[in-house]
């Protein structure tokens, strides 16, 4: 299997996956036509990315006839997560501070009736903040996956 890191560092393939990926979150599947129209690139020049994808193990494909659909395979993505997570929480400090605020701003007492649980200061900073919306888009997302991967099962069994 060809290093994932290298599949991805191509923008073409990286579009090619971004317009699968929203075919996937619909499970649906997609033509190499349909993938040619969305990004305004050549047929040619698709198949050829789509072919190193598959490689990769990205993509699965299905035959119909003269026609192939493709399916995204995020699952060796998870493996780029794994490597990119630590650089993404690297340098936050492991306090963190939780301030129960009304919609006006003014703070409320939390669960054990006080203000703020945790140190005093700032309820996040930027950065730690900007890392937890991505670390809730990638639990989202990963309880999606489970929610899709149950629906096949009963639907299976």
């Amino acid at each position: 299997m060809p290093d994932i890191f290298g599949v991805i560092a191509d923008a073409t393939r990286r579009d090619i996956l971004r317009v699968l990926l929203e075919r996937y979150q619909r499970d649906a599947e997609m033509s190499v036509s349909e993938i040619v129209g969305q990004l305004e690139i050549s047929q040619p020049t698709v198949s050829k990315h789509l072919k190193v994808l598959r490689e990769a193990e990205l993509v699965s494909v299905r035959e119909e006839g003269q026609h192939r659909y493709y399916t995204l395979d995020p699952e060796p993505l998870e493996m780029v997560e794994d490597f990119v997570i630590p650089f993404l929480s690297a340098g936050f400090d492991t306090e963190v501070t939780v301030e129960y605020l009304s919609e006006d701003g003014e703070r409320l007492p939390g669960p054990d009736g006080e203000g703020s649980l945790g140190g005093e200061g700032e309820v996040l900073s930027e950065e730690a903040a900007a890392a937890a919306e991505r670390m809730g888009r990638a639990a989202a997302r990963a309880e999606n996956r489970v929610k899709e991967l149950v629906a096949r099962f009963r639907l299976k069994g």
